[in-house]
């Protein structure tokens, strides 16, 4: 699963690298299946319940679960990437949110806040914590600075399949839920809203989007519940 992880934290640093006005997200998913395959992986995501690209790529607006297209990327937008490898049957899962060249000094904020809060998450994968633990994490950091966590879609566990037991949200009680285990790995991903929390499914049948229209802003890792403490899975190898 390292490895797996380690893929899919390499295809998103090149991504972001790429991530540009005028860049369509169909580019950045046809770079994402090289790389990817080039690995000896395959993209997880490539026709999970018949979705037809490698990566999910949400702008603005679109909370996860965007699909790749000839659609071009504007200065001032923000994109979240979603990437999946799967490496001789285990799975990688991996996001991050991108400014698009210049963006509102709000709308950095909204992606700083959302970043952080899933290292506020991640620091409660630990032995002895419970489910609503990591949710509250995340709760507890973002409600206070005005914005809003999505309630229809949450972190998972992961491993062999993409989406495995536990479900894991990013709101909740301290102490209530599921305790923790050794050995877990779970996908730690909050998506939060600058505005409101509701979300709405597109005609698509994947693109989610805010209600209201506001901007939102989407990071995740695979993370290992060790004796010694959380493992970020999805790490490049020069990273701690």
């Amino acid at each position: 699963m390292r490895a797996a992880g380690r893929i899919v934290a390499r295809v998103l640093k090149r991504l972001s690298e790429m991530v540009e006005p005028g860049v369509t997200t169909l580019d950045l998913d046809r770079e994402a299946e090289r790389m990817i395959r080039q690995a000896g992986a395959y993209p997880t995501f490539k026709g999970y319940h018949g979705f037809t690209a490698s990566i999910c790529a949400s702008i603005n607006d679109e909370v996860v679960h965007g699909i790749p297209s000839k659609r071009r990327l504007r200065e001032g937008d923000i994109i979240g990437i979603d990437c999946g490898a799967t490496l001789e049957g285990y799975v990688g899962d991996s996001a991050l949110t991108v400014a698009v060249g210049e963006v509102s000094t709000e709308v950095k904020r909204l992606i700083e806040a959302t970043r952080q809060s899933l290292y506020k998450a991640i620091e409660k994968c630990r032995v002895g914590y419970h489910l609503g633990d990591v949710g509250n994490a995340v709760q507890a950091f973002v409600e206070p600075l005005g914005y809003s966590v999505v309630r229809n879609y949450c972190g998972h566990g992961v491993g062999r399949a993409m989406h495995e037991d536990p479900q894991v949200p990013n709101y909740g009680e301290p102490g209530r839920g599921k305790a923790l285990r050794e050995g877990w790995v779970l996908a730690i991903e909050p998506m939060v809203n600058m505005g409101r929390h509701e979300v709405k499914q597109l005609s698509d049948g994947w693109t989610v989007i805010t209600l209201d229209g506001r901007p939102s802003a989407h990071f995740e890792h695979t993370v290992a519940i060790t004796a010694n403490g959380p493992e970020i899975l999805t790490l490049l190898d020069s990273e701690s």
